[in-house]
């Protein structure tokens, strides 16, 4: 079976949210954010989520949004940074298409999420430290559940939603706009 999307992983800060809207625009696919879904779904923000439920609660939410896409197609999936702790999102993730893991340098990484006081997971004394940590215990995750990985240290988002627009559809003609 050919992938019927293009789906993005990676950590947090890395760019899968503005690069997907932008290879999503490339390609003429719609672009789904599971954070987004999620928050929809729960009627409440993450970082209330994450207050109220607790991390474990929140993946649950995500791997039932996960799911809900199971049948989806032509679409771009940016998903939220932890989404790959659990092997089953982790097949699901491969099924539902062409997944591209973002990465980016930690220093890069630390000034992009820096910006964002509402991450729950970098309420922490040290938030530095904890991405390093969080990006070692992730990265043979994302690695070994992506067929792309892209650094996202260096380039523009255009660029980037470009390489990965034209890597998948040279992989998978497939893939183009109906």
């Amino acid at each position: 079976m050919f992938p019927q999307n293009i789906v993005l992983i990676g950590f947090m800060g890395t760019g899968k949210s503005s690069i997907g809207k932008r290879a999503a625009r490339i390609l003429g696919f719609r672009f789904v954010d599971t954070d987004h879904l999620i928050t929809e779904r729960a009627g409440m923000e993450i970082p209330q989520i994450f207050a109220l439920h607790g991390e474990a609660h929140f993946r649950d939410l995500e791997t039932e949004t996960l799911r809900s896409l199971e049948n989806t197609s032509h679409q771009v999936v940016a998903t939220g940074g932890g989404i790959v702790l659990r092997e089953e999102n982790r097949r699901q993730l491969r099924s539902l298409g062409f997944t591209v893991a973002l990465t980016a340098r930690e220093d890069v990484l630390f000034e992009r999420v820096s910006r964002n006081t509402k991450r729950p997971l970098l309420q922490t004394a040290d938030p530095q430290g904890t991405i390093h940590n969080m990006v070692q215990e992730r990265a043979a995750l994302y690695a070994d559940t992506a067929q792309f990985l892209v650094d996202t240290s260096d380039l523009g988002q255009q660029a980037l939603a470009e390489l990965i627009a034209h890597e998948a559809l040279s992989r998978f003609p497939s893939l183009t706009s109906t």
